[in-house]
């Protein structure tokens, strides 16, 4: 016995099932496009002199196609500073998953970190938006707090392992390597608009580390 056939409307109803996740995947890649040129330009001008019509010219869109997926240049900014937070994690991940010690832990992050500030355009934006935050409107996260408390952790166990130098206190140790990263990456940024990130935090990375992991 033949087995019944479908009718023929039955492949039209799938592709009309598919046509939202068309709709979705194309408005992500839009969504993504927005951000990426508003990216670029925070980076370049700053908040306060990148304006939604500059957005929409540097992503060849009409300003009522940016406000449809970011209804205020304050959206924007929160948009690309919760992408630059986000970040993170996925690089902390990645690093635990290699085994290193504590020590050698904090000096991969800040090696990965000082890679993504020179090449990462939306790291790069989500920093000058945090340092403009008086200049925007709406809050953002604290910056910071999170890289000097992983750091401190890390370093707490990298004293019970004997891997720092005696009298390094972790708290310490931390604060002075976020503000000396952090401020590295500034000092780059005003001088050679970071092209020379990662060798300006080599040079900066090998007297700090010294001065902490035991001999």
């Amino acid at each position: 016995m033949s087995e019944p056939q479908l009718p023929a409307f039955a492949r039209k109803e799938a592709r009309v099932r598919t046509s939202p996740d068309l709709k979705q995947e194309r408005s992500a890649r839009t969504r993504h496009r927005v951000l990426m040129g508003a990216a670029e330009l925070f980076t370049e001008r700053g908040f306060r002199h990148t304006s939604v019509k500059d957005v929409a010219d540097r992503v060849e869109m009409t300003k009522g196609a940016v406000y449809f997926h970011y209804p205020t240049k304050e959206a924007l900014a929160v948009a690309i500073v919760d992408e630059h937070y986000a970040r993170w994690p996925k690089m902390f991940g990645e690093i635990r998953d290699e085994g290193l010690g504590p020590v050698d832990t904090v000096v991969r992050m800040l090696e990965w970190a000082a890679e993504a500030f020179q090449d990462d355009v939306i790291v790069q934006a989500g920093a000058r938006l945090q340092i403009e935050r008086p200049q925007i409107d709406v809050e953002l996260p604290t910056p910071y707090v999170d890289w000097i408390a992983r750091i401190e952790s890390l370093l707490t166990s990298a004293r019970e392992a004997g891997e720092l130098r005696a009298g390094v206190a972790p708290d310490e140790a931390a604060r002075s390597l976020v503000s000396a990263f952090f401020g590295s990456q500034h000092v780059s940024d005003v001088l050679n608009s970071r092209a020379d990130v990662v060798p300006r935090w080599q040079e900066l990375s090998a007297l700090l580390f010294h001065a902490i992991r035991a001999g």
